[in-house]
């Protein structure tokens, strides 16, 4: 849950759907065939060698095919590259536990590592709390944004609001309730992009919810795109402005749903992560 210039209404999940192996039909022989005979040891070897002689050759067009930096990141038929949506291997990012990362490379891979990790504090259970917004705002977003921001998100984020998910004024759940709200990226995209500015996509996944035993909104998955305009601004990528919209979404599997105890314990053990390119 989070709050965008432009966002759009959430959205439930269509049809439910399953996944089913199909196994051959007949006898136990999956071959389907009789015993076949013995070949020569010539006729074996022969095809040893050529076997080998094929994988050499894949192995050697596939160093050809490997990460070359001067080469365009589309492939044949205007298709991405593998190498545009692998993960770079750069480094992450210096961070501190706890602390919000910081000192981005000022490229466009810099600024997708920001926005991504910037967009699992914008959809964060913290973000609800009056005394740890003001900090996010002033960490996340350029200086001459951040009055506006505050106010508008003291606004949305509201007592009223704040008591429809069951959480008092100080953003806290009932005692022995969680309020969840944790979001994971699954991928970047930079849409645009110059020396001081970049728009970049971030295709998240997440959890919301009230874990406890008398919650009446029970934790969930939901799935959406956040798309941040960034802007290099004290020797780092800060937010400028950003919004969000529903999707893309998968079929939702069948997984079984854990208790209220299980994923509030979940929550509270399994810490988050630093993302990057």
């Amino acid at each position: 849950m989070s709050l965008g210039d432009g966002q759009e209404g959430s959205g439930g999940y269509g049809g439910t759907g399953q996944t089913r192996t199909r196994y051959p039909e007949g006898g136990s022989d999956v071959y389907g065939g009789a015993r076949r005979g013995g070949r020569s040891s010539s006729r074996s070897l022969v095809t040893v060698v050529g076997v080998i002689v094929l994988l050499i050759a894949a192995i050697a067009f596939a160093n050809r095919g490997g990460d070359d930096s001067s080469s365009s990141a589309q492939g044949a038929g205007g298709q991405p590259k593998a190498s545009s949506t692998a993960p770079s291997g750069t480094k992450p990012v210096q961070s501190t536990p706890g602390v919000i990362p910081t000192g981005y490379a000022h490229d466009a891979q810099g600024a997708q590592s920001a926005a991504a990790n910037y967009a699992t504090v914008l959809v964060s259970a913290d973000i609800l709390k009056p005394a740890r917004r003001a900090e996010l705002v002033q960490q996340v977003f350029v200086t001459d944004k951040q009055a506006a921001l505050t106010a508008k998100f003291d606004k949305a984020y509201s007592a009223e609001f704040l008591s429809k998910l069951g959480l008092d004024q100080n953003g806290d759940a009932a005692a022995g309730d969680t309020y969840v709200s944790r979001t994971v990226p699954i991928g970047t995209k930079v849409t645009s992009a110059s020396a001081t500015s970049a728009a970049v996509e971030v295709w998240c996944t997440g959890l919301y919810g009230t874990a406890g035993a008398d919650s009446t909104d029970p934790v969930t998955t939901d799935w959406f795109t956040m798309t941040l305009q960034m802007r290099w601004a004290d020797s780092d990528w800060k937010v400028d402005s950003f919004s969000q919209k529903d999707g893309p979404a998968p079929v939702p599997g069948d997984d079984k749903a854990s208790s209220a105890d299980e994923m509030a314990k979940a929550v509270q053990e399994y810490g988050g992560f630093t993302y990057a390119r």
